[in-house]
């Protein structure tokens, strides 16, 4: 299937494993523009690791990576443009480095209010993907439940600025806001 993408913000969630990330990748390869992939992970333990040179090894050699796991408003910033698509992989990953292994003294609401504002003024494509979390019962622990609702409303404030939002489940696109995902 070839989907040729519309919108110049984008939100694609979904589960782990659900297909988010290759329809992420595909609009972005079918974008025409200068891909620059943005991921977010961090080498944590070796089977993150492996997962992280799995994912390198499955992306176009020509797409240039950035690494980058806390300051996503610089970068959207910086490389934002008419003639680039951002994939930014993802923002569940980034919600956990923010939250959990903070840098500089920065509050994570500042730090989310300063996303939210570069993600308005950018000028080219950016696809940004994002586990749902929230879907099962309410977690029993603080950390947890914290977890599970700064991601929600993260969720809720990039949709409200996305031209469009897509949910994947089972490799399957669910458009929820914007223009439909066109088949070609």
């Amino acid at each position: 299937m070839h989907i040729k993408p519309l919108a110049r913000t984008e939100l694609i969630l979904g589960g782990a494993r659900s297909g988010k990330s290759s329809l992420a990748e595909q609009l972005a390869a079918q974008s025409g523009l200068v891909v620059k992939y943005v991921a977010t992970a961090t080498t944590c333990d070796n089977e993150m690791a492996e997962r992280i040179l799995r994912h390198q090894q499955q992306r176009p050699a020509q797409w240039i990576l950035i690494e980058e796991p806390y300051n996503l408003a610089n970068i959207i910033r910086e490389h934002s443009n008419n003639q680039t698509c951002l994939l930014i992989d993802c923002l569940t990953l980034w919600l956990n480095n923010c939250l959990f292994q903070p840098i500089d003294n920065h509050s994570w609401q500042q730090t989310k209010a300063d996303f939210l504002h570069a993600i308005s003024e950018a000028q080219g494509h950016i696809i940004l993907v994002s586990n749902e979390v929230g879907q099962g019962i309410v977690p029993l622990g603080e950390v947890s439940r914290r977890f599970v609702d700064e991601s929600g409303w993260l969720h809720q404030a990039v949709a409200k600025q996305s031209a469009r939002v897509i949910f994947v489940t089972a490799g399957i696109p669910q458009v929820l806001k914007g223009p439909t995902l066109r088949v070609v």
